[in-house]
């Protein structure tokens, strides 16, 4: 009995000592420090240089080329087309004149100077040259088809004046014509084609100017 007590007491004094050791004050918790979340920073794969586009550069376009307009030389009948100046080629002259197309006058008439009238086998003939802005032609001799009395309006007498025959050619058109011979070196056209030339043959059109190709 003596023995159990001395076991029990050592023991009862050691569980009084834990029991003392427990009750005291609560142990404190370290302070706890806040977490800075640093960024995740995703790796940024290596990206491939972008090809540069050169932008397709267009030429310009072309400027259009004016329409020209084809107009007709001829009728649909076939009768040739007059402007109000024409070139009138001299086939005996071997040279091309300005003429102005007279809807008015009877019959034409051509720039001569030097005219000198003769007799050839007891007929008139008459020689000249066609002069206009300082040009002279070479001399012609033609036969007199008819004197023609003139009028001017200057004087209250009249001019007699010679009228041959001869070839003219305005565009694809050959045909004899008269004309009176008289000086026209004051005015602007040396030849002036009347209706004696132009009469069932052509149509005049006084809008249009040199419609027929000057003769080469």
């Amino acid at each position: 009995m003596n023995k159990t007590w001395k076991t029990l007491i050592p023991l009862m004094l050691s569980g009084g000592l834990v029991a003392c050791s427990t009750t005291g004050p609560e142990p404190v918790e370290p302070e706890t420090k806040p977490v800075i979340e640093e960024p995740v920073v995703e790796p940024v794969e290596p990206q491939e240089p972008k090809e540069e586009v050169t932008p397709e550069v267009k030429p310009d376009p072309k400027p259009q080329e004016p329409v020209v307009e084809i107009k007709p030389k001829k009728t649909s009948d076939g009768k040739l087309l007059l402007g109000e100046e024409e070139w009138v080629y001299v086939p005996g002259l071997e040279e091309s004149f300005k003429a102005r197309v007279d809807t008015g006058a009877t019959t034409s008439s051509i720039s001569a100077v030097d005219v000198v009238a003769f007799e050839r086998d007891g007929k008139d003939w008459v020689k000249f040259k066609i002069e206009h802005d300082d040009v002279k032609s070479k001399e012609i001799a033609l036969p007199v088809k008819r004197w023609a009395k003139i009028r001017q309006s200057s004087s209250d007498g009249t001019q007699k004046r010679a009228v041959v025959e001869a070839w003219i050619q305005v565009g694809d058109l050959k045909e004899k014509t008269d004309f009176t011979l008289t000086d026209r070196t004051h005015l602007s056209f040396p030849l002036l084609l009347g209706r004696s030339f132009f009469k069932d043959v052509a149509v005049v059109d006084v809008s249009r100017k040199f419609v027929q190709d000057k003769h080469k």
